[in-house]
């Protein structure tokens, strides 16, 4: 079967809801939609996710310049697509003229839309999702730091109250929705309206070495956003400790190297969704730990290896 065919709909997912009991498996969500398939966040990376059984999706989101909330995970369009520049600088209108799938390389299938119908509002993309015939997860990522500030998070509930999101459930139709972010002034802005067991604090184990070395910065500069990056990382930590949300976010290297952290955190009732998890030795281990969640951008791989481990097919 080649890319430019659907995947064939895997094993049904379980109907479980997020504060009830642990699966037999982990979930699986799929990054930015099946990511690896078709180019990140189009309308065909998430058909085909829920093709593959996925049994949830995961975006991210920023607002254009006349607030709509639309799905990238760049704050600039450079990587993924053919323009350049600052996504809150456009208009929507603007952002539908560029191309936002040709740099995958992977042809789409008529079924899953025109080119010029691959970049997703956070409304379409629930659309996408309601079609889906049954249960379906949403993991929404506001990303930071925004030229909007935490307007992100207000538009963004604005849109789901609007789209009929039930804040006590938080459901909207089929789809179950959480929310996520780095920024720990974002999650703490969130639970003025988000139950606490719907919100996701991400973390990543980042060193000040790390940080200044990626950046490519200058030493004072370097140190300077290094030190920031790392005192969200800790604050981040101190919310989870604190079980102010509950859900935790941390990387697969996060949970490679922080054992501790992690025993400490799941015998306090975090519940886990750990990114990004695509190697076999990854999936296992997070099996083996009992992480509820998992982010992957391979997802029917992930799914057929845990059934796979499973006796219960689950």
């Amino acid at each position: 079967m080649t890319l430019d065919e659907p995947t064939p709909r895997g094993p049904a997912a379980p109907g479980w809801p997020l504060d009830g009991p642990a699966p037999q498996r982990p979930l699986v969500f799929a990054h930015r939609g099946s990511s690896a398939a078709f180019a990140e966040h189009t309308r065909a990376a998430y058909l085909q996710a829920l093709a593959d059984g996925a049994d949830g999706v995961e975006c991210d989101v920023h607002l254009t310049r006349d607030q709509h909330v639309v799905l990238l995970h760049d704050a600039n369009l450079d990587r993924t697509s053919d323009g350049t520049g600052p996504v809150g600088d456009r208009t929507l209108r603007e952002l539908r003229q560029l191309d936002f799938s040709s740099w995958k390389g992977a042809r789409i299938p008529e079924i899953y839309g025109a080119r010029s119908e691959q970049l997703l509002t956070l409304p379409e993309l629930l659309d996408v999702l309601r079609g889906a015939g049954r249960p379906v997860k949403l993991a929404i990522e506001l990303k930071h730091p925004s030229p909007y500030q935490l307007k992100l998070e207000d538009r963004v509930l604005e849109v789901l109250r609007a789209e009929g999101w039930d804040p006590g459930s938080s459901t909207v139709d089929n789809v179950a929705v959480t929310f996520m972010s780095f920024s720990p002034d974002s999650v703490r802005h969130l639970l003025h309206s988000v139950p606490p067991q719907y919100i996701c604090q991400l973390v990543d184990d980042l060193t000040i070495h790390e940080i200044r070395g990626g950046l490519g910065l200058g030493l004072i500069t370097g140190n300077a956003v290094a030190n920031l990056m790392k005192a969200t990382q800790l604050e981040g930590e101190r919310i989870l400790d604190a079980g102010l949300v509950g859900l935790a976010g941390p990387g697969i290297e996060y949970v490679r190297e922080r054992p501790e952290t992690i025993r400490r955190w799941l015998e306090a009732g975090r519940r886990f969704r750990v990114w990004t998890v695509d190697s076999a030795e990854d999936v296992a281990l997070c099996r083996e730990l009992g992480i509820q969640e998992v982010t992957s951008n391979v997802p029917a791989r992930v799914l057929a290896q845990l059934h796979e481990a499973s006796p219960q097919g689950r």
